[in-house]
């Protein structure tokens, strides 16, 4: 029988617990020992095999842990990854999330998600962890984000792609030889290059 006591540290520990990640810890009947907590107010039910503590503390940050467990394979990208770097001055309404080109598009009821379709290297390079809600989450780094931005300037504003990179330039959180290398990636370095060449 699974510890509910174990459940109830690990849940304090992570922030969030997935149901699946629970059998290594707590042994097979954490089926049950959830169903317990969940019906004696102990644990609260987030989303689909997610739980959590109810008076665990919720924020704009906590929803992209909840989609970093809900969806394993996804990438926190573009206007997200923009709010998660502290680059710009944008605040998405939605989640901007990449997935593969051949990946099932994802249906949560909330929040709401935008998706963009990456795929090869432009889906893999770049990826960075950052730590939400005691949950790593992948995200695109910062010059990936910068390049990204250029490659989808059409959808989010040439603008706020100018924006990106002025900030990470001045912050000195890039370097020109990371900017040149994601914008091969992105194939977006003709675009690119006149504005890099400003900053130099």
């Amino acid at each position: 029988m699974a510890s509910s006591t174990s459940i109830l540290e690990l849940a304090r520990s992570q922030g969030l617990l997935r149901s699946r990640d629970l059998q290594p810890h707590v042994g097979s009947g954490y089926r049950v020992a959830l169903s317990a907590l969940s019906k004696q107010g102990k644990l609260i039910r987030v989303g689909r095999g997610l739980y959590a503590l109810p008076d665990r503390e919720t924020n704009e940050r906590t929803s992209l842990a909840e989609i970093a467990l809900r969806y394993p394979n996804a990438v926190f990208c573009l206007l997200t990854a923009l709010q998660i770097h502290e680059l710009g001055t944008q605040s998405p309404h939605e989640i901007w999330i990449a997935i593969d080109n051949k990946a099932r598009m994802p249906k949560p009821s909330y929040p709401p998600l935008r998706v963009a379709r990456f795929s090869g290297e432009a889906l893999v390079f770049g990826i960075t962890q950052v730590s939400v809600d005691g949950t790593l989450i992948p995200v695109t780094s910062i010059a990936k984000t910068v390049a990204d931005c250029f490659k989808y300037r059409n959808k989010i504003g040439l603008d706020v792609a100018l924006e990106a990179l002025r900030d990470a330039w001045r912050s000195k959180r890039v370097t020109m030889d990371e900017l040149i290398e994601a914008a091969k990636v992105c194939r977006v370095s003709n675009v690119m290059r006149p504005y890099l060449e400003s900053l130099v």
